[in-house]
């Protein structure tokens, strides 16, 4: 692993980071996209977008909740309540990825922006998921109208719709419904017994019985093979568990789990620490990096050490994330070099889908979202439990 770097030290780096970010940002908005950014090409930062928001839509949405609080001018809330009222819709939607959508587009808005659009939004979206939970099972399944799912349906979950549990407990703690507390933690804690291994690390999906709740299979469908570990599901669910770990304290459970899944990424990522797009795969110089599971961690790395009580522990884990987020954005955050010509504040190399060729090597929204965050934390200007 890299050496370690002082925070103090490495202060205006990250106002640099955070500055080119900007730049990005403010283009973004005044680009008058069609949809919301989905992904975009590394070299002319030109985006590719979704008409609804797909699963992605919401983390747009909350890097304008943060330029605001950064920057603190009104014309990103305003620009994230009218993207907001847009994604809307999307609140009845049968797809587990609402947890996606709604946290970070509006959860984010009512806690940084005191948004009452947001609120109201945040709190209809996480009483209309929280009806979709199966109780013979304990968890909420994909839906039928679930995004990117190898397999759709009432009988399939997978490790990324574990993000629905924050906006569950956050709708619970809001509304003092204990109801859909027990609903958010019993979602939390299935997706643990179906896809978090002994060892710590995390394959990605699970087909069940809706019946009686048995897993028929296990597997992964976004990595190299149906068992291997691929890089998202592990930072997924150490991202998840933090984010229900900060949200309902008392549930020590939720704690030891988020540990253990990032003491698994910690043992495992490679000595540069941004992580190839699957831990499984066969490493050559022309395996892909991705730089979006990598900013994921990072912020959940941070997240996991505000909260830990062991402060060894909890430096530990913050000096981790902070070594990886100066890897971002010296090697990965535009421009790289003097003599880099791409746009400012594009996060390149993430990797989309390579399974099937999709923006495999490019900008995308959430990479952006978490990196914006880890810096927001790193400078000051973000609680990490926020």
């Amino acid at each position: 692993m890299n050496p370690t770097h002082d925070i103090a030290a490495s202060t205006p780096i990250w106002e640099n980071a955070l500055g080119r970010m900007k730049v990005r940002i403010d283009e973004t908005m005044q680009s008058s996209l069609p949809g919301f950014p989905h992904y975009a090409d590394p070299t002319t930062g030109q985006w590719v977008t979704s008409a609804d928001g797909f699963w992605t839509g919401g983390f747009w949405i909350g890097e304008l909740w943060l330029a605001g609080r950064y920057w603190n001018e009104p014309a990103y809330f305003h620009a994230a309540e009218d993207a907001l009222r847009r994604l809307a819709p999307r609140i009845h939607s049968k797809s587990v990825f609402r947890g996606f959508l709604f946290y970070y587009g509006a959860v984010l808005g009512a806690q940084l922006a005191n948004s009452s659009a947001a609120y109201e939004i945040a709190v209809r979206s996480g009483q209309t998921l929280a009806k979709a939970f199966n109780p013979t099972v304990g968890l909420i399944p994909l839906g039928t109208e679930a995004e990117e799912a190898h397999k759709v349906g009432d009988d399939e979950s997978n490790i990324d719709g574990v993000i629905a549990s924050p906006l569950l407990l956050w709708t619970a703690n809001a509304t003092r419904d204990e109801n859909i507390r027990k609903i958010a933690l019993a979602h939390a804690y299935k997706n643990a017994e179906f896809c978090v291994q002994p060892d710590g690390s995390v394959i990605q999906s699970a087909s069940f019985d809706p019946a009686n709740g048995r897993v028929v299979r296990r597997y992964t469908h976004k990595g190299s093979s149906p068992s291997a570990i691929w890089t998202r599901a592990q930072a997924w669910a150490m991202l998840g568990f933090s984010l229900c770990a900060m949200l309902a304290p008392e549930e020590k459970r939720l704690l030891a789990l988020a540990e253990k899944v990032a003491d698994w990424w910690i043992e495992n990522i490679p000595p540069d620490l941004v992580a190839y797009w699957d831990f499984s795969v066969q490493k050559t110089a022309d395996t892909k990096r991705d730089t979006s599971g990598t900013a994921i961690a990072a912020a959940a790395l941070l997240k996991l050490s505000a909260l830990h009580p062991d402060r060894n522990k909890a430096a530990h884990l913050a000096q981790v994330a902070q070594d990886t987020v100066l890897a971002l954005v010296q090697r990965h955050l535009t421009p790289t070099t003097p003599a880099d010509k791409r746009p400012p504040g594009i996060l390149a190399d993430g990797c989309f889908d390579p399974n099937n060729g999709v923006a495999p090597a490019n900008e995308l929204i959430w990479g952006d979202y978490y990196l914006l965050e880890a810096l927001g934390v790193l400078t000051g200007r973000l609680d990490a439990q926020a």
